[in-house]
């Protein structure tokens, strides 16, 4: 695969939709390395060993009953791609009925975007907790890209198989919060499908997109929360590097990782670490869970920056 083949089919971008879905597809990969995946079967079983592992551990600390996907999905960059442009072609599916106006040039510009972004945040991506959304099915999926574990363990001077348990057990604590939560992948999808919508009538519904960034960083923090007191072993050093790790990068990185919003991600971490630090403070871990147990419970904007004020709102346990 090179990147001329990534071109080729960028430029070979057809149908009627906003975007050539297949072509994505092909120029991703076409531009990515997939990297190895020669793996034992002892490996294998350690990933699915850590898993396990995460989930008892979590349901202990936590005290949320919670279910994990029965097969965890070690891939590499290429099968990555292929599982989140299953999703993408769901989500913007809307714009995809509505783009029947689009010239050729605005169609391949669109491929390439979406193309050239699942190229680069596959050759980062290290897990993913995949609720499947809008996939009208009740399963979902968890994935460990391992070229890219291996790499990052290697890049971060850690040992391999202590990396790998940290990515399970944060991966398997967003399981716990969706398991908690029956209502946060309708929640999410719903906020998707508003702006989606609204952008094939080329609109923009700030709202539905400010209320997926919320409800994200309020995922984000509390898996956080979680992971710090459910790992079983010394974390400090792992959390400052890997805190390192997303904001680092050469200039040309962090300029393609803003261009992408990619720096949200670091901000959902932090600003939802802290809220959720703040409110475990002063109501223990069973009340910084509270926001699983009703949608009304999630905190607003506003309150992800004054804790204060959520804790006034949301009512103690029973």
């Amino acid at each position: 695969m090179t990147l001329f083949e990534s071109a080729r089919a960028v430029a070979g971008a057809g149908g009627t939709g906003a975007i050539d879905w297949d072509a994505v597809a092909e120029a991703a990969k076409a531009a990515t390395d997939p990297g190895d995946l020669d793996l034992s079967e002892a490996d294998a079983e350690a990933y699915a060993a850590d898993v396990r592992d995460a989930r008892r551990e979590l349901r202990a600390v936590s005290g949320l009953d919670f279910d994990v996907p029965e097969t965890a999905e070690i891939q590499n960059r290429h099968h990555w791609v292929d599982a989140n442009v299953a999703t993408f072609r769901r989500v913007f599916e809307p714009l995809d009925r509505r783009a029947s106006y689009l010239s050729g040039v605005a169609r391949s510009l669109n491929t390439a975007t979406t193309a050239g972004a699942l190229a680069f945040v596959s050759r980062h991506v290290l897990g993913q907790y995949d609720p499947l959304l809008l996939a009208n099915t009740d399963e979902h999926a968890l994935y460990f890209v391992h070229p890219n574990v291996v790499r990052a363990a290697d890049s971060l001077d850690v040992s391999f198989p202590r990396f790998r348990r940290w990515i399970a057990f944060h991966e398997v604590t967003h399981a716990a919060e969706f398991g908690a939560a029956p209502w946060l992948a309708d929640h999410l999808e719903d906020r998707l499908e508003a702006g989606v919508a609204a952008l094939s009538d080329g609109d923009v519904e700030r709202e539905a997109f400010a209320d997926l960034h919320v409800a994200m960083t309020a995922v984000e923090g509390y898996a956080e929360l979680l992971m710090d007191e459910a790992f079983d072993g010394e974390y400090a050093d792992l959390r400052a590097k890997l805190d390192a790790r997303r904001r680092g990068g050469s200039p040309l990185t962090k300029l393609v990782k803003r261009a992408l919003g990619l720096q949200l991600k670091r901000e959902q971490y932090e600003r939802g670490r802290q809220f959720f630090e703040a409110v475990a403070g002063e109501r223990g871990l069973a009340g910084a869970s509270r926001v699983w147990d009703d949608p009304e419970f999630l905190p607003t904007d506003a309150e992800l920056d004054a804790p204060e004020r959520w804790l006034a709102r949301v009512p103690r346990a029973e």
